[in-house]
């Protein structure tokens, strides 16, 4: 049956560390859902402050299960959380966002679609840590065979993901030996067998605050390269030679930036942007960021 008629389960998984100041409003968000058929299924990663506390407010929901393990990584509690989890559906979320009540009711019916479409996700919303709004940011959205896009940018955001089982049972889950970026490689994967679908309005609320992970861009953009190296290997037919080039481009300009603006490290910006150049001679943004350079190392 139709994935949105049916009304089949879907898992939404919350990996929480450290996180009792927001975690009732994740958790709330989903049981507040007017697609009905959820459960949520916490995975706390060993946290010191009041979350023990806090989910004993859930006990007597049977929509709500959590878990306690030793502190042993984002990505290893995210998969713990999927593993545990039994909807045909599997949705994200982290302890700090926010659904809003009718995303899985907007993005359920587009697994109807075609078998082939293995994850659908959405625009959102930010706000501070207060949940104040805070602009919103212009994010670029592609469907169907989207690997292509996809390797030159990562426009899913996390908490807006929704995936169904079957395809993860094929391609995995995150990678635990990455510490960031783990969520970028399980979409290119996916995005190697299965088509990607959206919703084009915001499901969910992203929250930008002062504890979020860490803010080592370079080191970010490190991972960002070795995943695509990784996926370029392992998927040698999947993207075109041209795209490709393009994302090499984009990647070494991205990281460029990161060095120039946070580190003021002139030097190994300027080398990241000539690399670029080296992949696509004509690649305006790594012209513009070498202009931008030469006149000044102040943030824009």
């Amino acid at each position: 049956m139709a994935a949105g008629s049916s009304g089949e389960l879907v898992s939404a998984v919350i990996a929480s560390y450290n996180m009792a100041q927001y975690l009732p409003q994740a958790v709330n968000s989903v049981l507040a859902q007017t697609y009905a058929n959820v459960e949520v299924q916490i995975v706390d990663d060993g946290s010191t402050d009041a979350t023990a506390a806090v989910v004993r407010q859930w006990d007597s929901d049977p929509r709500v299960r959590v878990h306690f393990q030793k502190n042993a990584g984002a990505a290893n509690a995210k998969n713990q959380g999927m593993k545990l989890s039994r909807g045909a559906y599997v949705a994200l979320l982290d302890a700090d966002d926010v659904w809003l009540p009718d995303k899985l009711a907007l993005q359920m019916p587009l697994f109807t679609a075609s078998p082939d479409i293995g994850l659908v996700y959405s625009d959102y919303a930010r706000m501070d840590g207060e949940g104040r709004p805070l602009p919103q940011a212009v994010t670029a959205m592609h469907r169907g065979r989207v690997a292509g896009p996809l390797l030159i940018e990562n426009f899913v955001p996390y908490s807006a993901v929704v995936m169904r089982r079957a395809c993860l049972e094929r391609t995995g889950c995150f990678d635990e030996s990455l510490s960031m970026g783990f969520d970028y490689d399980l979409w290119l994967r996916l995005s190697a067998h299965y088509q990607f679908d959206f919703v084009p309005r915001a499901t969910f609320r992203y929250r930008v605050w002062s504890g979020q992970l860490s803010r080592n861009y370079r080191k970010r953009w490190q991972v960002a390269i070795q995943t695509t190296q990784r996926f370029l290997d392992n998927h040698p037919d999947a993207v075109e030679a041209a795209v490709v080039r393009e994302a090499w481009a984009h990647t070494y300009v991205g990281r460029g930036d990161s060095t120039l603006w946070q580190e003021q490290d002139r030097t190994a910006a300027f080398r990241d942007y000539l690399r670029a150049l080296q992949y696509v001679p004509w690649y305006w943004p790594a012209w513009r960021a070498l202009a931008r350079g030469l006149i000044t190392t102040r943030a824009p």
